[in-house]
């Protein structure tokens, strides 16, 4: 893959994600991707089914991207996510997104963003008390699991 063919695959990916498109989103990875993120680790079919069922949940969704470098084989992401969590308490979470491909497809991507500063948007004054302790992340990401249908891989 060239650097252009990397940037193709992103910019497809991202403008799928700001569609809340998805499906599209899931046609990108390949068959045994991993997806890692502070609430997710994820592995195959489930990136796909976590993809779809956030989009198709999101309340108020809007999304922005940069797309800060691509290579032969790898891009890194900087994008921004503005919704409404549980349908009423607005959440701006600006993530870093490093992504891998083989083939066209991403074999590997991991998230970052700030947790703490996340679950204090996402879940009031529980997210601002407890959001920087691993105890609370954990249950926070079982409980998205759960929400979604997916199956745990390991602890987040």
């Amino acid at each position: 893959m060239s650097a252009e063919d990397t940037r193709t695959v992103l910019t497809r990916f991202y403008d799928a994600l700001a569609r809340r498109d998805g499906e599209a989103m899931a046609a990108l990875y390949a068959p045994d991707a991993h997806f890692e993120d502070p609430v997710f680790r994820l592995a195959g079919a489930d990136i796909g089914r976590m993809w779809i069922g956030l989009t198709r949940r999101a309340k108020k969704f809007d999304a922005s991207y940069t797309i800060v470098e691509e290579g032969p084989a790898s891009g890194r992401v900087e994008w921004t996510a503005r919704y409404l969590f549980g349908g009423r308490r607005p959440v701006v979470n600006v993530i870093h997104s490093e992504l891998f491909l083989e083939h066209g497809r991403i074999v590997r991507q991991r998230d970052r963003f700030d947790f703490a500063l996340w679950a204090a948007q996402a879940m009031g004054w529980p997210g601002r008390l407890f959001g920087r302790f691993e105890w609370f992340r954990r249950a926070v990401s079982r409980r998205a699991m759960r929400g979604l249908g997916l199956a745990s891989r390991g602890p987040v």
